[in-house]
C-alpha cells in the first residue's frame, strides 16, 4: 500500500482517487476549491467514444482565423504578450496536420473505448447519475458542415465506430422531441451521457465510503523532494508525506508542476454553459450544432447548451455576452420551436478547459522525478475520459500493464 496525494478534486482526480482506492492505496485529494464547481460540474455531460479526432488537426488554424473576427464565433483567443501562449500556438500548428491524426485516431478510440466500459460498470453501481446511452447527433444546416461530418464519420467508421449518416427526414424519425432543422446528420451510436453534477455527488460519497480524505479549499504552495522524488506536499494549511504524487489540476496544473521544475503545455480554453427546464418540447437525444458547434444535452427534466473555447488564462472570468447570444442563436436555428432566450448572465456558468497543443491529454510520469505522475490536458473531454484516466493512474502507481497504450499520452 502506498500512500498517495492527489491534486485537483474534478473528474479525473476523483477518478484517480476512486481506482488507486479501490486498489488497497491510501489517498488523500487536495483541491485549491470548495469542489462544487469546475468543468467537471457545468460541462455537456457527454460520454464521447466518436470523439476520436484530435483537437488538433488540418483546418482548425484557418477556421479559427476566421472565427476569430465574429463576436458570436465559438472561438476565441483573448490578445495578449505571453510566452507560453506563442509556444502553445506555434505547437498547434505544428500539431495540425493529417500525420498527427492518423497516429492520434486509435490511441483516442481505446482510450474512450476503456473510459466507456468503466462507465458501464459505475452505472451498474449505482443509477444516481443518470447514465444513458443514446448516441450522439451531429447536426448540420449547410452542405460544407455536412461535408466536413460526413468525413469525420467515415474516419470514425474506419476506426471500428458504429456510425449512420442520416437524411432530414431520418434525424426527425431519431429526434422525436421537437422539431428540428437541419440538412442532415452524423449518428454515433455508441456514445452516451449522464448528469456531470450527479456523478461529482456520486464519486463523493464513494469516495467517502472508501475512507479517502477529501481537503476543499487547501492551496499547494511547494514539494519537498529527496533525489528523484518527492517526500512531501506543502499546503496553506498542512504537509502531507507521499510516496506518489498524481498532478489532477486542470488548467492550473502548469502553474504547479513549474514548482518541480517541469514544463506543460497547457492552455485554459474558456467555454460556458447554461441548463433551462426542458418544459414542453425538448431536445431528447444528446447533439452537437456542429455550424456553432453548440453542445445540446438532456439531463433529467433540463436541457443543458454549452460551446464557445475562448483561449485565455485562468483569472479570465468574464462573460461575453455575444459569445453567450452566438449559442442562443445557433440552438433556436436548430430547433425553431425551441424559443430559447438569451439566459441572465449571473445563469451562465464557465469553466477551464486544460487544452494542450496537441489535443491529446497527458497521462504519464514526469521525467527526473520516479513518484509524479500527470493526468491532466483532457480539454472538452475531461469527464468523458475520467475513469479510464484514474484507471491508467493506478495502474501506473502499482506498476501494472496499462489497459490501454499510453505511448501517444506521454508529456512532451
Amino acid at each position: 500500500m502506498k500512500s498517495c496525494v492527489v491534486i485537483g478534486g474534478g473528474a479525473v482526480g476523483l477518478c484517480s482517487a476512486y481506482y488507486l482506492a479501490k486498489a488497497g492505496h491510501k489517498v488523500v485529494v487536495l483541491d485549491s476549491s470548495d469542489m462544487s464547481d469546475g468543468c467537471s460540474y457545468g460541462n455537456s455531460g457527454m460520454v464521447v467514444p466518436s470523439h476520436i479526432i484530435p483537437l488538433a488537426h488540418p483546418g482548425v488554424v484557418s477556421r479559427g482565423m476566421k472565427w476569430m473576427f465574429s463576436s458570436k464565433s465559438p472561438f476565441y483567443v483573448k490578445p495578449r504578450l505571453s510566452p507560453a501562449l506563442f509556444s502553445w500556438g506555434r505547437a498547434f500548428y505544428k500539431n495540425s496536420n493529417t500525420a498527427h491524426v492518423e497516429r492520434s485516431m486509435p490511441a483516442l478510440r481505446d482510450l474512450s473505448a476503456f473510459s466507456k466500459e468503466l462507465y458501464q460498470e459505475l452505472a451498474q453501481e449505482s443509477d444516481s447519475f443518470l447514465y444513458e446511452e443514446k448516441g450522439l447527433l451531429l447536426l448540420f444546416r449547410t452542405e460544407r458542415a455536412g461535408e466536413e461530418e460526413r468525413h469525420a464519420g467515415l474516419l470514425a467508421k474506419a476506426q471500428g465506430l458504429e456510425v449512420d449518416f442520416l437524411a432530414k427526414d431520418a434525424v426527425s424519425a431519431l429526434e422525436t422531441g421537437i422539431k428540428t432543422d437541419c440538412m442532415g446528420g452524423v449518428y454515433y451510436r455508441g456514445d452516451a451521457h449522464l448528469s456531470p453534477d450527479l456523478f461529482m455527488q456520486f464519486l463523493k460519497q464513494e469516495l467517502q465510503n472508501l475512507g479517502v480524505s477529501l481537503h476543499k479549499n487547501e492551496q499547494v504552495l511547494s514539494f519537498t523532494s529527496s533525489g528523484n522524488k518527492i517526500s512531501s506536499v506543502h499546503t496553506d494549511k498542512q504537509q502531507y508525506s507521499a510516496d506518489e504524487v498524481v498532478l489532477c489540476a486542470g488548467s492550473w496544473s502548469p502553474k504547479l508542476a513549474k514548482m518541480l521544475g517541469i514544463t506543460l503545455s497547457i492552455l485554459p480554453g474558456k467555454g460556458y454553459s447554461f441548463t433551462v427546464s426542458s418544459g414542453g418540447q425538448a431536445p431528447t437525444v444528446p447533439s452537437v450544432l456542429c455550424e456553432g458547434k453548440v453542445a445540446v444535452t438532456p439531463m433529467g427534466s433540463d436541457v443543458r447548451f454549452g460551446g464557445t473555447m475562448e483561449i485565455t488564462h485562468t483569472a479570465d472570468h468574464k462573460i461575453r455576452e455575444r459569445r453567450v447570444q452566438g449559442i442562443v442563436e445557433t440552438a433556436n436555428e436548430f430547433y425553431p420551436e425551441l424559443a430559447l432566450a438569451q439566459p441572465p448572465s449571473d445563469s451562465v456558468w464557465h469553466g477551464f478547459r486544460p487544452c494542450t497543443p496537441t489535443g491529446l491529454p497527458l497521462i504519464s510520469r514526469a521525467s527526473g522525478l520516479d513518484n509524479f505522475i500527470v493526468a491532466s490536458g483532457h480539454a472538452m473531454m475531461g469527464l468523458s475520459l475520467a475513469p479510464a484516466t484514474g484507471k491508467l493512474v493506478e495502474e501506473l502507481v502499482g506498476k501494472k500493464p496499462p489497459s490501454v497504450s499510453l505511448e501517444q499520452f506521454g508529456i512532451r
